[in-house]
């Protein structure tokens, strides 16, 4: 199985930005199933049932969330009939939703789990635990299990690849828009990247207008951060082949698209 995961959408301009480049890349890898982080993708701040829709007229197969989950209060009105969207699975019990979804493509079933990290963010309960039984649960289906760990520090990924290696067949990154170059297969078989990055605007800061974040780093005063909504754009991404038997990653690669890094034609 081929899939592709893209990096947090930020904004109008990183919805159109994977719909401007998604159907290329789909060629390219020939990708049989797309996920994507979506918890910026109204506005930098969550997502609506219309964006949600949207999103899978585009091709999108599985929709992943993280702390900005609950920031547009549209989803409330949605979450719970949306098939392919979750959010991070060690959120309350008593939160909306579901943190992992199982889709089947060509007779093989991949199960995506959603994660929140708990350093230098908002507590919630144990994602290491959590993750465990989920694992179990998945494997009972099939042995190709796909992770997006939403997390603020490193380390905490990183240990998050170590404690899954062997048992998922990828977990990558998100929530600090910024695309590491540690993208790699561990030892026993998961691929791994420590963040995959944004789509969305290219000339900012994390896909805010750089004049309200450089304010408030100058003066340390509130400052409301918003998104542009014309400006040029940039398209993070990761490539995962996975063996449909084993579970085991065959390959990975960073994608990374920009006007200093132009898309590479299909070969």
């Amino acid at each position: 199985m081929n899939i592709l995961f893209i990096g947090d959408i930020v904004g109008s301009i990183g919805r159109n930005t994977l719909e401007k480049y998604l159907p290329r890349l789909k060629r390219k890898y020939n990708v049989d199933v797309v996920i994507a982080n979506g918890e910026n993708a109204a506005a930098g701040r969550g997502i609506t049932a219309s964006i949600y829709q949207d999103l899978l007229q585009m091709g999108v197969d599985v929709i992943t969330m993280g702390n900005h989950t609950w920031d547009n209060r549209d989803i409330f009105d949605f979450i719970d009939d949306a098939d392919y969207l979750i959010r991070p699975a060690n959120f309350s019990v008593e939160a909306p939703g579901k943190g992992m979804v199982t889709i089947t493509k060509q007779d093989v079933s991949l199960s995506v789990i959603n994660l929140h990290g708990r350093v230098f963010l908002p507590p919630h309960e144990d994602p290491f635990a959590m993750v465990d039984d989920l694992i179990a649960e998945a494997k009972e289906v099939s042995p190709l299990v796909f992770v997006d760990f939403h997390a603020e520090a490193t380390s905490e990924k990183i240990a998050m690849g170590w404690h899954l290696d062997g048992r998922a067949s990828a977990i990558v990154g998100t929530h600090t828009h910024v695309q590491t170059a540690d993208a790699r297969i561990y030892p026993n078989g998961t691929a791994y990247i420590t963040d995959v990055g944004m789509t969305g605007p290219y000339d900012e800061i994390l896909g805010m207008k750089k004049e309200s974040v450089l304010h408030r780093f100058k003066t340390n005063m509130p400052t409301r951060f918003e998104v542009p909504k014309s400006g040029r754009e940039q398209l993070s991404g990761f490539f995962v082949k996975v063996d449909n038997k084993t579970g085991k990653a065959q390959h990975c690669e960073r994608i990374y698209i920009n006007d200093d890094y132009p898309f590479q034609h299909e070969s």
